[in-house]
């Protein structure tokens, strides 16, 4: 009997903690008044009041949610203090890493320098951690910080809140806000403009503290601190050759620059030098990269251009997405043809199998990569949702209702 009873009241507290918010209180979250970058805080807004009121509709999707928030509270706190290996500078707060897509050069007795081969990653840069542990810290608070949000158990915000202090803001463990020495060519350089590209969404990590609002994890001293930390990331892109170099890049690599430069610009309170990006983006970016019949040339060329397009798509919606919060439209900018939504349909007759892929891509690529891109869609371009759907419908599998995109897009 006694054995029952402790089984029921684990069931139970399991059970309390999933619905935690929603039996007890609100905590003081107001919804609709975080001001996030990459999400639409009234959509999802929406979707926590849906939930509340026992919309089955996001029943999966939660659940999933809950389910990663749980496994990112067993990854331990990482840091840029964890590498073997000394940056040039001589200090290990500053991010380093290697150029993914070269090699040692096999006619060299030495190897020196390393050269290129398009589309095929170097194991050697998983040798230095910082790649790794920050993809892993960002991964971590996005899903920790959602988690809080949608279900208010403070255990996702105490750990969302440690991990982020550690790689930001400890003066033991903290990241210098620079990417002086990031993807360097061995026997070239020590770093590169191009390897700005490794932290394109740095900014989720601030939506993710934004998303802890309410916690007494996450302070209004480690907020101002953490916008302390952007603010001086954002001077390093603006004034630094890395930063200079990667602005003027023509392909994905200058679309995702964007996308960084704009997301810290707005989480650093500088909406000025965000919507001046974006409004140049118009020209700088999608005249530029994407042709009348949406194509993306640049994207074509590479080997593994079904990769490098969606890759580049992904980047163009992002930017739109940051548009929205400063009422910049890049989503229906259309100048003679060259627009995102000809961009985002150029792959369909590809997807359907009416047309066979041309161009190089040297692995095995599934279309249905696709899929989180047609959810944003739909919702973005409504009068040509029924169309959309059809490629969602098409795209998806038993794991699609349980994406976390369904609970961010209200879809």
């Amino acid at each position: 009997m006694r054995l029952n009873i402790v089984i029921f009241m684990c069931i139970g507290l399991f059970l309390s903690s999933y619905t935690y918010s929603f039996q007890n209180r609100d905590h003081n979250h107001h919804n609709s008044k975080v001001n996030l970058v990459f999400e639409d805080a009234k959509t999802l807004a929406k979707v926590k009041s849906a939930i509340k009121r026992g919309d089955k509709k996001y029943v999966a999707a939660l659940k999933q949610l809950v389910y990663d928030a749980d496994t990112s509270l067993l990854i331990r706190p990482v840091s840029v203090m964890e590498k073997a290996q000394m940056p040039a500078s001589g200090n290990k707060h500053d991010y380093m890493s290697l150029a993914r897509y070269y090699w040692p050069d096999t006619t060299k007795p030495n190897g020196l320098p390393y050269a290129e081969r398009d589309g095929i990653v170097n194991p050697e840069i998983y040798t230095i951690t910082d790649y790794n542990n920050y993809n892993r810290m960002i991964a971590a608070v996005h899903t920790l910080g959602l988690a809080y949000y949608f279900t208010c158990n403070e255990k996702y915000a105490e750990h969302a809140a440690l991990m982020l202090k550690t790689w930001f803001l400890d003066p033991e463990t903290r990241m210098n806000p620079n990417l002086n020495f990031c993807q360097a060519i061995k026997g070239i350089n020590d770093g590169r403009p191009t390897g700005l590209i490794e932290t394109r969404e740095i900014a989720l990590a601030g939506d993710a503290a934004k998303l802890l609002t309410g916690s007494k994890a996450w302070t209004t001293k480690d907020d101002m601190g953490l916008k302390k930390w952007f603010s001086e990331y954002l001077n390093w892109l603006l004034e630094s050759p890395n930063g200079k170099g990667e602005t003027k890049a023509p392909n994905n690599h200058g679309v995702w620059f964007d996308v960084q430069i704009t997301s810290v610009a707005l989480f650093a309170g500088r909406e000025d030098i965000a919507k001046s990006i974006l409004e140049e983006a118009k020209e700088k970016r999608i005249v530029k990269e994407i042709e009348p019949d949406g194509s993306m040339p640049l994207e074509l060329a590479r080997a593994i251009s079904k990769h490098y397009t969606r890759f580049t798509l992904e980047g163009f919606f992002r930017l739109a997405s940051i548009g929205e919060r400063v009422k910049v439209d890049l989503w229906h900018f259309d100048k003679d043809g060259h627009s995102i939504q000809k961009a985002f349909e150029y792959p369909m007759p590809y997807i359907l199998g009416q047309k066979e892929w041309k161009y190089k891509q040297i692995y095995q690529y599934d279309w249905k990569a696709f899929y989180p891109l047609y959810l944003q869609a739909i919702v973005v371009y409504n009068s040509k949702s029924e169309e959309y759907s059809k490629f969602l419908e098409l795209l998806s599998d038993s794991q699609s209702e349980t994406n976390r995109l369904h609970l961010i897009y209200g879809r």
